[in-house]
């Protein structure tokens, strides 16, 4: 399975990130696969953001639930990640992810990554 993150490396501040994970190798309606984007910005640690099922349900970090939506498509076997109204601090490396195991919060069983993407939101 793999992953690949795509979308604009620039965003001005106030405006909507968009991102899409397309995968390849699997399906995105794999039953009990979760869907999910995680970001790293300069200087932090991981922060999962939130999560799409197989079946469509999603699910969202409480410190990104306000901001973030997250939707599919099926016919092209991908996903994507909308962040509204950004800020400088929403500059961050992207990653999408697949999760099979889910006996645990994420980011347990987390087993396919995708190599990330850089946005830079501007002031």
């Amino acid at each position: 399975v793999a992953l690949l993150e795509s979308g604009p490396g620039l965003v001005k501040s106030s405006q909507t990130l968009s991102l899409t994970c397309t995968v390849s190798g699997g399906s995105i309606t794999q039953t009990y696969s979760h869907w999910s984007w995680i970001r790293q910005s300069p200087g932090k640690g991981l922060e999962w953001m939130g999560a799409i099922t197989y079946s469509g349900g999603t699910y969202y970090s409480p410190s990104f639930s306000s901001r973030t939506s997250i939707s599919r498509d099926t016919s092209k076997n991908h996903f994507t990640l909308q962040v509204t109204s950004v800020t400088p601090e929403d500059t961050a490396v992207y990653f999408c992810t697949r999760r099979q195991d889910i006996r645990g919060p994420p980011p347990y069983g987390m087993d396919y990554w995708g190599k990330g993407t850089l946005v830079t939101v501007s002031s």
